[in-house]
């Protein structure tokens, strides 16, 4: 601002103008101190009537002045009133040269009436100059350059006037800057009046009178102005009696009082500026309280110090400045005075800028007169009260003691008008000195605007205090009629707006409607209790509904690591600390829309979908995924202790968080020794502790685990080792022999260097264990000097194609695809520490390794690994064994899951969640049949990390795949002969860095514009709900027509339930292309096919044409089935 045409000019003036009138001013209280009496009393009575002729102006003159203010250009009035002002000066040169007391009084009513003439224009030009959120700041530097102005001012004078020459430098400078002042005044912009057609009342009794009525007329402003003439009666007494103060009672000699003034004046200055970089812009008086509490305090304590000063000096000499400070006491009466200055400066900054607020454009220079008035009114009291008690025999301190003692009176009287900016000062300094609060966004707060619905996420007891606490203006809080009957709830309402709200009672809504139509904030937990799952509960939709209803936007704001204290309801569930650090996070205001012929229960689901989606995407854009793997490791060790218990598998060995960290460096120190100067390092281990182990011990050097699907066989996994580089293979005998892939292993030898796990372990000694268990100690430390990738976009691991649509190709995903994945699906599921996942599906599958393996271990859930997913009968029974509440799968594993399984086996199983391919529904109704569970059916590529959308147990709809998950763009591109839908192309920080392909080695292949093409055709409902239509490469074009193989094995499928079906085309001369069935049915006739298929409705361009039966459809090892084989099988059966 201080560079600003708006501020600069103005600035100056008013910079000036303070220093002239203070070298007079103290000019003249010198001289009256040591030249003009000799008696300590007689000097005091002077120097207060001196200061009562200055203030009484502003009693007298400010009714007309601000009439004046309002009614003309105030730039053009400044400009007459600085002229004034040099011709004041002049007159007061010849007071000084004459030493006339008179005068010299007459000079300083002169001065006095020149400023208050100036003060209306300055304060009420703010406003018209500086935008809401510059008031604070600009109020801040005109107290800054006001005070400085006074403390050069007074050295100045103070100085100088007793010095040999002195007077003639004193006299020419004050009318030299007066001029300077002059011509500043010439470049303030114009100010346009606001009050034009104003009749002027020149009557000083009814102007004042009518001026105090703009005074009183809100009760918010006056409030304010009481408290700046509060200020300024403090001021008065400390500065007038700070010459008198340092001589008569601390024995100090002339320089001491001048460095009392510049450290008063320098405290105010600086608290002033302090209050603008507290309050960032806000218009607000929360720290107008506490600042007034520690005035007293600090008052008192001056108090004290000075009635110890006697022996400070010896009676027949006045102290020096080194000599005053050489004392303790000396120093502690300086600094208690610039404490009372800043703090003075706390407290008076945001009074200035809240009346300027809060004034009306047409009367804000009256209502600053009127606090002129008062200010006058304040400090000639203090000028009064100062002589009666001087006259009465009181000595300065105990007369500072008094001061101090009504202060603590105001204080109390400021604290009962705001009850809640002390408690929120005080709350916010206790939870962020146990918990380290930080708040973060409160640009939106701002944004949201008068009027807003704030929606947060309820984990403990202390959301409500937080919130209290931290949100940057006051807000109401609905609470539940019950909850407010409450013992403990009594005390809150007399520090919060709370408005008790009966859930039972439609009435309740409209309260709520009618709060926010007065323009408040209003507080609402819409999950309507604190979660029991440390992640969002059920979404009531009455938020949505009231914001939508009063026309104001959801302002949604994230609590987080509060669900971590041992005011949650998680004990039991999570490791609970006693002092977590939280953050609160306000996120951008979002505002409602629904068509305007949606009404009743329609309106109500669209609104309540429109929350949820709120809330989820809040939870997952404050989530931290801006950090590589290894770190959300270790923010998961920290979280849940460094001994839990959070991997297993076969072995039956399992490895806490310590274990796993440590074993992480040991083997990871190993292999890349093992692997110098790689990059890219192959993978080819089963589901097991070991195999995590391996991984994350790669990432911890800086390696980028390659994780070779060996189901493909050995061709496809030379070709992935191609594509990506890949010069090391790290695998493990025992694996090698159990899985039958000598041969494999043969061939890759010879284009890759293979490791063995059980070579390298021999090779670990004491030393490696000792140093990898030092690592651990200081993990985050030892991670950047391993040289791991701390970059969040880095490469992070390497997954493969399934190969069942050609060759493999490399997908090279980052460290922030997959954590945002995690938290995408975080935001959606709940899960604890008390959840145990049962993973078999391989980590080379990016459902095993995302699914399986990272969001349960990164999230604190115990994970038991499974090598193999086909083993249908072992698979339910480790369920049963391991107490699993979590299982992932495929429709494949599942069935056969469910075939072999007891009733019991799955018993504890909260979720089923399946993905990778489409879930038949005799799949769903066996599970739901012999289990009781239903089937969380997703979807995804392993491009995307892999998730796109999933159903939850609170946004569920058979048939489909869920909603797509926070943060993801998406577009439909049409498709020829397909209606409904089209091709899905997303985009989000989940969508891969790009493909590594065998015939371009190491080349990335980045999606273009970050737009990854699915290949899938799908729907979305109004709700957000995709369906799969199929892939579309999985469409036959026939006659002209497209057919979905995928609809006609659904058909088939449900028609022949006992048996396993595929359906693929094939060219064909006629039509372009024809069906075949591969089927495990035994002699199906193509007329029974037909028949089944008329009865459920599909036509007969829809029926296969050729029938091919075989003994098993061919599963790939992901559990997809294999389409590449079954169209060989197809093409050579129609073929012959």
């Amino acid at each position: 601002m201080l560079k600003s045409k708006r501020f600069l000019p103005l600035f100056i003036t008013q910079a000036l103008g303070a220093f002239n009138d203070n070298v007079l001013r103290f000019a003249v209280s010198i001289l009256i101190t040591y030249q003009l009496t000799q008696d300590s009393s007689d000097a005091g009575a002077k120097l207060a009537i001196a200061a009562g002729l200055f203030i009484a102006p502003f009693f007298l003159f400010s009714g007309i002045a601000g009439q004046l203010a309002d009614k003309h250009d105030k730039a053009y009035l400044t400009t007459r009133i600085k002229l004034a002002e040099i011709a004041i000066m002049v007159l007061g040169a010849i007071a000084l040269w004459s030493e006339s007391s008179v005068m010299m009084f007459a000079v300083l009513f002169l001065t006095g009436t020149q400023s208050t003439f100036f003060g209306p224009i300055k304060y009420g030009i703010l406003p018209q100059h500086l935008a809401e959120d510059e008031l604070v700041g600009g109020n801040a530097l005109i107290e800054v350059g006001t005070f400085l102005a006074i403390l050069c001012g007074t050295l100045y004078g103070g100085l100088l006037i007793n010095q040999t020459g002195g007077l003639a430098i004193v006299s020419i400078s004050i009318i030299s800057l007066a001029i300077v002042g002059w011509l500043a005044s010439q470049r303030i912009p114009e100010a346009v009046p606001p009050d034009p057609g104003l009749a002027v009342d020149y009557n000083i009794i009814t102007s004042t009178k009518t001026i105090l009525g703009f005074a009183t007329a809100r009760k918010n402003v006056f409030q304010s102005i009481l408290g700046v003439s509060w200020f300024w009666f403090l001021g008065f007494v400390f500065l007038t009696q700070i010459p008198a103060f340092a001589k008569n009672v601390l024995n100090a000699a002339e320089p001491v009082t001048n460095l009392f003034i510049a450290t008063f004046t320098i405290g105010i200055a600086l608290g002033s500026m302090l209050t603008n970089r507290l309050l960032k812009g806000e218009v607000s008086a929360k720290y107008v309280p506490i600042a007034a509490i520690l005035i007293t305090v600090v008052i008192i304590d001056l108090w004290t110090a000075a009635t110890r000063a006697g022996s400070l000096a010896n009676a027949d000499s006045l102290m020096t400045i080194s000599q005053f400070l050489s004392t303790g006491t000396g120093w502690r009466v300086l600094i208690d005075l610039g404490l009372i200055a800043a703090l003075g400066g706390l407290f008076v900054v945001p009074l200035y800028a809240y009346m300027q607020l809060n004034s009306s454009a047409e009367s804000r220079s009256r209502v600053i007169a009127s606090n002129n008035i008062m200010n006058a009114v304040f400090m000639t009291t203090a000028s009064i009260l100062t002589l009666l008690a001087i006259a009465a025999g009181f000595t300065i301190p105990q007369i500072f003691l008094i001061v101090g003692i009504f202060n603590a009176v105001v204080a109390i009287y400021i604290c009962k008008l705001l009850p809640q900016e002390l408690v929120k000062y005080l709350g916010r300094r206790v939870f962020r000195l146990l918990f380290r609060v930080e708040v973060i966004g409160r640009d939106n707060y701002q944004a949201a605007g008068d009027r807003a619905v704030i929606v947060a996420n309820h984990t403990s007891f202390l959301d409500g205090p937080l919130l209290g606490c931290f949100l940057p203006k006051r807000a109401n809080f609905a609470i539940n009629t019950f909850t407010s009957n409450s013992w403990w709830a009594k005390p809150a309402f007399a520090l919060f707006d709370l408005l008790p709200i009966d859930p039972t009672n439609p009435m309740s809504t409209r309260t709520l409607v009618q709060e926010l139509q007065k323009d408040r904030h209003v507080v609402i937990f819409p999950e309507g209790r604190i979660t029991v799952t440390g992640a969002l509960m059920k979404v009531y939709e009455g938020p949505g509904t009231i914001a939508h209803m009063a026309d104001a936007p959801v302002l949604p704001i994230r609590i987080d690591g509060a669900h971590s204290t041992i005011f949650s309801r998680l004990r039991g569930k999570q490791r609970l600390q006693l002092f977590p650090k939280i953050t609160i996070t306000i996120l951008e205001p979002v505002k409602f829309t629904a068509p305007d012929d949606m009404k009743g229960a329609d309106l109500r689901r669209h609104i309540s979908q429109q929350l949820y989606d709120v809330m989820t995407s809040m939870v997952f854009r404050t989530s931290k995924t801006d950090q590589n793997l290894f770190e959300a490791l270790l923010d998961a060790r920290k979280a849940h202790g460094g001994s839990t218990k959070i991997i297993e598998d076969i072995n039956r060995a399992p490895l806490s968080f310590s274990k796993a960290v440590t074993g992480s460096f040991v083997l990871g120190r190993k292999l890349a020794k093992l692997t110098e100067n790689e990059r890219n390092v192959g993978v080819l281990l089963p589901n097991a502790a070991g195999c995590f182990v391996t991984l994350f011990g790669l990432l911890a050097y800086g390696r980028v685990p390659a994780m070779l699907n060996f189901s493909t066989g050995a061709v496809n996994m030379s070709a992935a080792c191609t594509a990506a580089e890949v010069k090391t293979i790290i695998t493990a005998h025992a694996f090698i022999e159990q899985g039958g892939l000598e041969d494999d292993i043969a061939l890759l030898s010879k284009q890759a260097k293979v490791i063995y796990l059980e070579d390298v372990r021999t090779e670990i000694g004491l030393a490696d264990k000792l140093l990898g268990l030092a690592k651990t100690m200081i993990a985050p430390q030892a991670l950047k000097w391993s040289g791991a990738d701390m970059k969040a976009d880095a490469p992070a691991v390497i997954l493969f194609t399934s190969g069942s649509e050609g060759v493999p190709k490399g997908v090279v995903l980052s460290h922030r695809n997959l954590l945002s994945n995690l938290k995408q699906i975080a935001a959606r599921i709940d899960f604890t520490s008390q959840d145990i996942v049962f993973n078999a599906l391989p980590m080379f599958h990016a459902f095993g390794l995302t699914g399986g393996t990272l969001l349960p271990i990164l999230s604190g859930v115990y994970t038991f690994f499974y090598p193999s997913p086909l083993h249908y009968k072992i698979v339910p029974e480790l369920c049963y064994d391991t107490n699993a509440t979590i299982i992932f799968g495929t429709d494949t594993f599942l069935t056969g899951y469910a075939r072999s399984a007891h009733p019991y086996d799955f018993y504890n199983i909260r979720y089923v969640v399946a993905g990778a391919e489409r879930v038949k529904a005799e799949t769903r109704e066996m599970w739901m049949e012999k289990f009781g569970l239903r089937i969380l059916e997703g979807y995804g590529a392993t491009e995307c990390s892999p998730v796109l959308a999933v159903n939850t147990p609170m946004q569920f709809k058979t048939g489909t795949v869920g909603r797509m998950m926070d943060g993801l763009e998406h577009k439909l591109e049409p498709v020829d002969g397909i209606n409904e839908g089209g091709k899905l192309i997303v985009k989000g920080p989940n969508v891969m860095l790009g493909y590594l392909r065998a015939d371009n080695p190491g080349v990335l292949e980045p999606p273009p514009d970050g737009w990854y093409d699915t290949g899938d055709i799908v729907d979305i409902d109004q709700l957000g709900f995709v369906t799969i239509k199929g892939r579309a490469k999985r469409f036959a074009k026939i006659a002209g027509e497209m057919v979905s193989l995928a609809a006609v094995e659904t058909k088939i499928q449900s028609a022949f339930k006992d048996d396993d079906h595929a359906v693929v085309s094939v060219p064909d001369p006629k039509k372009g292309e024809r069906l075949v069935l591969v089927t495990t049915k035994a002699k199906l006739a193509r007329k029974t096919l037909s028949d089944a298929l008329k009865k459920d409705g599909v036509v007969e361009l829809m029926v296969p044409r050729t029938i091919v039966e075989v003994k098993e459809i061919p599963v790939l090892g992901s559990g997809k089935v294999d389409y590449v084989t079954i169209n060989k099988i197809a093409r050579e059966k129609t073929e012959t």
